[in-house]
């Protein structure tokens, strides 16, 4: 039944993109406060490396991980986690040298205060909102790129069901039977746009609060 198996492969696309982006954001944001905080040659090693990363295409470098880790889930999560470091890295390298002429951050480093304490009490309320945003909005992308994979089976594996895995399996009977591809093609649709509208509504409210 093509509705149990959408409904059952939502969970295994979920589960992936849920899993990489945490993954990738917690690792991109690290780097970034690191660089940011830090400087000197270490900041310069890591942005340079992250811009190495932003230099390649999303899904030729999930399927170069994935040929390094192998095929399944967790070939797919650690691709995927890989590509999401970058952009976390950047908002948040950003926004903390954007924030370090505010007079509490001035005020904070007056005291003494020491850097992972400053990164905990300050920068974290400051950057938690727009992290939020950024990590629901990379949910989409992520599904784009674990569907990718599974239709070109270096994702989810049978017997497993996966949107992508799905779409793949309906090209030989596209013709006669052209729903068994549109279906899980409107699910990914629907799921991606629903996320980046998330993130949008979410980015307009946290803008709205601040002004």
């Amino acid at each position: 039944d093509i509705l149990s198996r959408i409904i059952y492969g939502s969970r295994s696309v979920l589960l992936v993109c849920f899993l990489a982006v945490a993954i990738g954001s917690v690792v991109g944001t690290l780097l970034g406060a690191i660089a940011a905080i830090v400087k000197g040659p270490l900041s310069a090693v890591i942005m340079r490396s992250i811009d190495g990363l932003m230099a390649f295409p999303g899904i030729l470098l999930a399927m170069m991980m994935v040929a390094a880790v192998g095929k399944g889930k967790e070939g797919a999560i650690v691709a995927i986690s890989i590509f999401m470091v970058p952009p976390f890295a950047r908002l948040v390298y950003s926004l903390i040298l954007d924030s370090e002429n505010s007079l509490f951050i001035k005020a904070a480093k007056s005291y003494g205060i020491t850097r992972s304490r400053l990164l905990r009490k300050h920068y974290l309320p400051l950057l938690l909102p727009r992290l939020i945003t950024q990590f629901t909005a990379c949910i989409g992308s992520a599904i784009m790129i674990e569907t990718s994979l599974s239709f070109l089976a270096l994702g989810v594996q049978p017997p497993n069901a996966s949107w992508g895995l799905m779409l793949n399996e309906a090209r030989q009977h596209f013709l006669q039977y052209p729903y068994l591809a549109v279906v899980p093609g409107v699910a990914i649709s629907v799921a991606v746009l629903g996320f980046n509208l998330l993130g949008d509504g979410l980015n307009d409210l946290l803008q709205r609060r601040r002004s």
